[in-house]
């Protein structure tokens, strides 16, 4: 495969339609399930054109029924298997399509009716799918330094300008991304599905108050590094994204 440069378009066709409304950010274009990216124009920092993927059909068929025990916990089950099953790749619409299943599964409309979140419905959980898809191009190295960032590390900002969402609403979102839905049950899923993107989910951040977004980190990456690296930039960044808000019609 070509390793993707700067200068290299990523296109991917998604088996769903993404919103529009993405292109409102820049180095985006979405029509209908055609997501293509300009990555000169959308990413803050790319520096690493690989990523670590397994295949999704062998996590649901090896991993997302296996069971923790005393002796191996859900987190050395997700780590055994991607060095068993991890494949580095160039290829960007492959990580694309297999962050999409991740999150067509982790966000699934059967959790709707029995956890308790009344305000979040079938179209968050779209929104949902859609940004955390694109967040799987987003990458962190074993050092910690944070080698790939786009708009959508921002999770809050990044929603507020593609579906207009107020603060209030872009946080309770966020919080459900990385909170494993505030459930124990959800949140050993989420280990066991982000296998796939070759790692763990993790934030820079603690709450709502402080959004710094997230990526899915190899497991032992530096966690020191990480957020001192984000520390650095993520104000500016941050500013950088909420100017594309669309202001209200009058």
């Amino acid at each position: 495969m070509t390793t993707i440069d700067t200068t290299t378009t990523i296109t991917v066709e998604l088996p769903e339609a993404f919103d529009e409304r993405w292109s409102r950010l820049p180095g985006i274009q979405v029509d209908e399930q055609r997501v293509t990216i300009n990555p000169a124009e959308y990413f803050f920092r790319f520096e690493a054109h690989t990523w670590l993927v397994a295949d999704w059909e062998l996590v649901k068929s090896r991993l997302l029924e296996a069971a923790e025990t005393t002796e191996s916990a859900v987190e050395q089950l997700a780590l055994d298997f991607i060095k068993e099953h991890g494949e580095s790749t160039s290829d960007a619409a492959r990580v694309l399509t297999t962050a999409y299943e991740v999150y067509a599964y982790l966000f699934r409309k059967e959790h709707l009716a029995g956890l308790g979140l009344p305000n979040v419905t079938a179209d968050h959980l779209r929104m949902l799918r859609e940004a955390a898809t694109l967040m799987a191009l987003n990458k962190v190295e074993l050092d910690g330094h944070i080698s790939n960032i786009g708009p959508c590390w921002f999770f809050p900002a990044a929603t507020s300008v593609v579906f207009d969402l107020n603060d209030e609403t872009g946080g309770m979102l966020d919080e459900v991304y990385h909170g494993g839905w505030f459930n124990e049950h959800r949140r050993i899923e989420a280990i066991k599905a982000h296998a796939a993107l070759g790692g763990r989910l993790v934030h820079g951040c603690q709450s709502v108050p402080d959004q710094s977004g997230g990526v899915v980190a190899p497991y032992g990456a530096s966690m020191t590094n990480f957020c001192d690296d984000l520390a650095q930039f993520k104000a500016e960044w941050i500013e950088q994204v909420y100017a594309h808000r669309v202001p209200p019609a009058a």
